[in-house]
C-alpha cells in the first residue's frame, strides 16, 4: 500500500533520452533472448509497448536487446501477454538476477 507515492514520474522524449543514455535498452518481443537464461545486468532500462502495436520504430531503432518470455505448453501458440503482466514478469527476473 502506498508504494505509488514512492515513484518519481518524469515526462519526456524517449527516443533523444534511450539514444543518450548510458544503460543497457531493453525491450519485450516474441523474437527475443529467453529472459529466464539471459545475463540481466544490475541497471538497465526496460521499454514496454501496448498490446495492440507494440514500441514505435523509432523506439526500436534505439533498443539494444530484446527479451521473450518463453511460451509454455505443447503448442507454443501464446499469442502475448497483457503489458501490466509481462513487465511484472521481466522486472522480478531483472530482480532475481541480482541475488
Amino acid at each position: 500500500m502506498g508504494s505509488i507515492t514512492r515513484v518519481s514520474v518524469q515526462y519526456l522524449d524517449i527516443v533523444p533520452f534511450l539514444s543518450q543514455t548510458k544503460l543497457p535498452v531493453f525491450t519485450a518481443d516474441m523474437e527475443g533472448v529467453n529472459v529466464y537464461k539471459a545475463t540481466l545486468p544490475e541497471q538497465a532500462v526496460l521499454v514496454m509497448g501496448n498490446e495492440a502495436n507494440g514500441i514505435s520504430e523509432e523506439v526500436k531503432a534505439v533498443v539494444q536487446k530484446k527479451l521473450t518470455i518463453p511460451r509454455f505448453g505443447p503448442d507454443n501458440v501464446t499469442e502475448s501477454l497483457n503489458v501490466a503482466t509481462a513487465t511484472s514478469i521481466l522486472l522480478s527476473e531483472f530482480k532475481r538476477s541480482l541475488e
